[in-house]
């Protein structure tokens, strides 16, 4: 008999890659990767290393249907920043739901986030967060054999773009945010290594598939704690705290990032149970993960 087909929605962004990756390294499985365009460069790579390729549109549910026929499995992540979107990113997830539960998935797996609106009572409106939060209860209602939730942590990725350090004026480079440099702390981790929590998931349904929520993270690091590290590996970074009012002009969804990282300082990055949720995904690839000075030293040089 032929390997059983998990299938990958979101397999060319940084954490649907690394899922393909991992699974394909396993060996365990045949990688049906779903994309918006089969003949793109990411789409012609996957094919390149082994992947079936598969067309789908996540406003449209009648291409889902077709691109997961067959599936044993199925890994989901969708993009909230995607401006090709044409709806919201909880309709998205709602349709990958209900064509999963359509075509007899057997063990889904859904990227998500908590609710940091939902715990905090209304006090702080993240809905990039939300969002995904919010397809957790569809997930939990259709009646998979097998689910799984899967939540990732401040990219590492994320230091070399978005929020990269800037070049000041005098020479040396600047982080520039609302937050308390010794009191938000997040966890943080290189995102490619989500794939290998992801592949033995679905290795072990019988572990994590009733529903367990699996949270990756190599560090819990403060703003000073990395101006510290890369400056020991030669850097020249400052920290400066800035206003609330002079952040939310930076650029514009700057408000919705300055409330998630306020709900930082106060609670853990993954909700009331984060410490379980890392301890456990840990646990599941034997706490095998990159720190960030060891990456730092590799991908982030002193300038």
């Amino acid at each position: 008999m032929g390997k059983q087909i998990v299938t990958v929605i979101g397999s060319t962004g940084a954490q649907g890659g690394g899922v393909v990756r991992a699974l394909l390294d396993q060996q365990d499985w045949q990688v049906r990767a779903v994309t918006r365009n089969s003949r793109s460069r990411a789409a012609l790579r996957l094919a390149e290393l082994g992947c079936e390729i598969a067309e789908a549109d996540l406003n449209t549910p009648a291409t889902l249907l077709e691109a997961l026929q067959g599936s044993y499995g199925l890994f989901a992540v969708t993009n909230f920043w995607d401006r090709a979107t044409r709806m919201g990113e909880f309709e998205q997830g709602r349709n990958l739901v209900h064509a999963a539960r359509e075509t007899d998935i057997q063990h889904f797996i859904w990227s998500t986030l908590p609710d940091y609106q939902a715990l905090s009572g209304g006090k702080y409106t993240v809905p990039h967060f939300s969002s995904k939060a919010r397809v957790d209860h569809e997930v939990k209602a259709v009646g998979f054999r097998h689910h799984t939730f899967v939540e990732a942590p401040f990219y590492f990725q994320n230091f070399l773009t978005i929020h990269a350090p800037k070049k000041a004026p005098e020479g040396h480079t600047l982080w520039r945010y609302p937050a308390d440099k010794d009191k938000c702390r997040f966890p943080c981790a290189d995102i490619n290594e989500l794939g290998s929590i992801v592949a033995a998931a679905f290795n072990r349904p019988e572990d994590v598939g009733d529903g367990q929520y699996l949270a990756l993270a190599s560090d819990y690091l403060c703003w000073q704690e990395l101006v510290d590290i890369l400056n020991t590996q030669g850097h020249k970074l400052d920290y400066e705290q800035v206003t609330a009012e002079e952040y939310d002009r930076f650029f514009p969804s700057a408000k919705e990032f300055r409330h998630m990282m306020a709900f930082w300082e106060e609670n853990h990055y993954f909700g009331p149970e984060g410490a379980h949720k890392i301890a456990l995904a840990s646990a599941l690839i034997d706490n095998r993960m990159t720190r960030f000075t060891d990456w730092a030293s590799k991908y982030m040089p002193p300038v």
